[in-house]
């Protein structure tokens, strides 16, 4: 069984289009019925700036009490999005703490059988391993509610990045440097004047290399620290030999993990023979925090685990734009993937999807 799922290459999906239906869907939290002005605000977007319809499935606009109730109708949103041939792509409306509840009730051979665009990130981070599992190449990218509904209109970097991503049949290329700066700045949703009014950027240095020298290509996999934690051991988690090679990525939410705790963590890759197994690390920019010393903690313990675990020479990139921060921009699953360590930067050298 294992073959089956694991020992083939990815499916790149179709690229989008203007005109496209899009399925929004809600894999954990409910939150487009908590705050629906943000929800509507990043569907406005999703129509305006990119021209696609967006098609809400059944459950998606539930209450968040219920949805929490209910994982199985949470899948059945995501079969039916991935089922319908009308249906060119399928985001999620939102993160949470739960998508690893909707691993009983997914059938990953409807996604297998239907390939199309996935995207979203934080706990969509499981989504994006089932379809792993399933051979489809998703993308770490934007939510409805954050990154398509940023306060005052989405950044031009993530509205270039996820065009690139899904949009173009072209290699995506080398990640440019975000000129605009990155925010974490709370403005409280439940208040809708917040929509309008625009997030405090600060000054961007651009990514740094901690460790590793010349250039190391690999399929790249990844997301959220705190949910690749709830993966581990899961019926999704990748086996051994499908981390040879890979470049991770890996980013930590607006919780804040302590570094002790991204040092125990890694010391999982370690014990379970991953981290030996890589091309390179690319780590995001923290979430939650603008305090330097924090992120200079996180990551140092990366590098001692390395350290420990004898690899003190494999390549690292930390501060890159993607996940918890603003703008972000878009990774996509299984792509081959380029750190060069003497100027700091990612290159993706695969196109994220295929003409029609």
């Amino acid at each position: 069984m294992a073959d089956r799922w694991w020992q083939r290459p990815l499916v790149k999906p179709q690229a989008l289009q203007a005109g496209d239906r899009v399925a929004i869907v809600s894999t954990s939290w409910g939150g487009p019925a908590v705050f629906p002005h943000r929800y509507e605000a990043g569907k406005k977007i999703l129509a305006d700036s990119f021209g696609l319809e967006p098609v809400e499935m059944p459950h998606a606009l539930r209450e968040a009490d219920w949805l929490d109730r209910n994982p199985q109708a949470r899948a059945e949103d995501i079969h039916a999005a991935f089922a319908d041939p009308s249906i060119k792509g399928v985001i999620a409306s939102i993160g949470g703490d739960d998508a690893i509840r909707l691993i009983p009730h997914i059938d990953l051979d409807v996604i297998a059988g239907n390939p199309k665009v996935f995207l979203g990130y934080s706990d969509p981070t499981v989504l994006h391993f089932g379809c792993l599992k399933a051979g489809l190449g998703s993308f770490y990218g934007p939510t409805i509610m954050a990154g398509f509904a940023e306060n005052g209109g989405m950044h031009a970097f993530a509205v270039n990045a996820l065009r690139k991503a899904v949009f173009q049949t072209a290699a995506i290329g080398e990640i440019e440097a975000n000129g605009e700066g990155w925010t974490v700045e709370h403005l409280p949703w439940k208040d809708p004047e917040n929509q309008n009014r625009r997030r405090r950027l600060t000054p961007s240095t651009g990514p740094r290399t901690l460790q590793g020298s010349g250039m190391a290509q690999g399929h790249l996999i990844g997301g959220c620290a705190e949910v690749l934690e709830m993966l581990k051991g899961s019926d999704w988690w990748p086996p051994l030999d499908y981390w040879n090679g890979a470049i991770l990525f890996i980013e930590t939410s607006e919780h804040a993990p302590s570094a002790a705790q991204m040092r125990w963590w890694f010391r999982n890759y370690a014990a379970q023979g991953i981290l030996r197994r890589l091309s390179g690390i690319v780590l995001g920019r923290p979430g939650g925090q603008t305090d330097e010393p924090y992120r200079r903690d996180q990551e140092a313990a990366v590098v001692r685990v390395l350290d420990e675990a004898g690899l003190p020479h494999l390549p690292v990139l930390a501060e890159l734009d993607f996940g918890h921060t603003d703008p972000i921009a878009t990774l996509p699953y299984g792509a081959m993937a380029e750190i060069d360590c003497a100027r700091s930067r990612l290159c993706i050298l695969d196109a994220g999807v295929r003409d029609a």
